[in-house]
């Protein structure tokens, strides 16, 4: 493990949609709300530090959405980050909406879609966001109406590139019929990787892979386990080692390892700089 100032770059870049460079080691913002994603943080100006020193760290990559809060997170980073660093990537997302903490229920009609992003533009204060993605696609609206209105407001220049969340290899290739999908957001981690077929798809095309909950490790951590123990003979931690384990799995991978308080934040940004020998990864893999 190497030390550096800002960590984060240790973890290589990738271009979303070609044009979008960025540290591959991102932050997830969900944490950053009350509990059940619903409402306030606990402690709102940690969460301003939190986001700051995540941009200090070399982070580049920030996700969001308009359903964390709602709306909390997407106005805690422009509290703690506008202006914005010309580098700095805001991916947000659409389509969930909330009745409660822990609630979530999928809604996809155009004109919801616009209203939102209408909303997380001026939330953010940006005039374009770089990222928006659909958070999950309605079962109930057709993908071309909810794609194609995002669509719409690429056209507009209120978006720059349109993402989708927690979909299949089908699901991707029929919402590229309204629009160029340039990321997906789905769960992957270590011991979760149902996902492994659109990874391998998303490597193929050169779309962004954007694993959601990337350390849910459970079991690979206890005492005994093949995360405790290769961390303690590495030095680091074993949150370390998945977000590690990941940026090594695909050169499409954009981990957003998520908290609340800078000294959790500071142990999953030095991730990037931990580098697996092919021994290492082989026995991780093989140990979830």
């Amino acid at each position: 493990m190497t030390t550096t100032t800002r960590p984060a770059e240790a973890s290589g870049r990738f271009a979303i949609g070609g044009d979008l460079n960025v540290n591959r080691l991102g932050f997830g913002s969900m944490q950053l709300t009350g509990e059940g994603v619903w409402g306030e943080p606990r402690d709102p100006e940690e969460a301003v530090r939190v986001l700051r020193r995540a941009v200090e760290l070399g982070v580049t990559l920030i996700d969001t959405a308009d359903s964390y809060g709602p709306f909390v997170a997407e106005r805690l980073i422009r509290k703690a980050l506008h202006p914005y660093p010309d580098d700095l990537v805001i991916a947000t997302k659409a389509g969930l909406t909330r009745q409660g903490p822990g609630q979530w229920r999928p809604v996809g009609r155009p004109e919801y879609l616009r209203q939102q992003a209408e909303l997380s533009l001026r939330h953010l204060g940006v005039e374009r966001i770089d990222l928006f993605q659909l958070h999950r696609i309605d079962p109930a609206v057709p993908v071309a109406d909810q794609v194609g209105e995002l669509a719409l407001l690429q056209q507009e220049g209120k978006i720059r590139h349109i993402g989708l969340s927690e979909v299949g290899i089908e699901e991707v290739e029929e919402a590229g019929r309204s629009a160029r999908i340039v990321s997906v957001q789905n769960l992957y981690n270590l011991a979760h990787r149902d996902a492994e077929p659109l990874l391998e798809y998303c490597e193929a095309n050169g779309v962004a892979f954007i694993p959601w909950v990337p350390l849910a490790t459970g079991r690979l951590a206890e005492a005994g386990g093949p995360l405790a123990e290769a961390a303690a003979g590495h030095g680091a931690s074993p949150s370390q080692l998945a977000l590690a384990w990941l940026l090594r799995r695909s050169p499409v991978m954009l981990p957003i390892p998520g908290t609340s308080t800078v000294a959790h934040l500071e142990d999953n940004v030095t991730a990037a700089t931990v580098t697996l020998t092919d021994e290492q990864f082989e026995a991780l893999s093989k140990g979830a």
